[in-house]
């Protein structure tokens, strides 16, 4: 039986999830596989898995990649993208104050993690101003 999503986009799906009040859902009419990370008091996403063909992303192949969409500060996000050829600049969203991570296992976990933290905080709710 075929595995419907890696051992890379699993990973991610555990670490947002037990970032305090984290949900995810998949809120696209008959799409079973998208997935928004988001803030449970807001609704507010901080990421967002999905599977795309790899000529969306400038990529050869036939094979759908597994893709994560991450809030990021600008300068953060040019680092990571020089960093990691499979950092890019976000598929279908703010290319100046989001990011795509290609999850082929290319960037380490702990690196993912931290950007995933990043994101979360990034988009958390912030208290009203006196």
């Amino acid at each position: 039986m075929e595995e419907r999503f890696s051992k890379e986009w699993q990973a991610v799906l555990d670490y947002a999830l037990s970032l305090e009040g984290a949900t995810s859902d998949q809120p696209f009419e008959e799409d079973f596989i998208t997935t928004v990370l988001r803030h449970s008091d807001s609704g507010k996403w901080f990421g967002l898995l999905m599977k795309v063909h790899p000529k969306k992303v400038g990529r050869q192949g036939e094979e759908p990649l597994e893709l994560l969409n991450l809030k990021a500060d600008p300068e953060d996000g040019m680092v990571a993208r020089e960093l990691f050829e499979a950092i890019l600049p976000a598929y279908h969203m703010n290319k100046t104050h989001w990011i795509t991570v290609v999850l082929d296992g290319s960037v380490p976990q702990p690196f993912v993690n931290r950007m995933v933290a990043k994101s979360y905080l990034l988009t958390k709710k912030r208290g009203k101003k006196k």
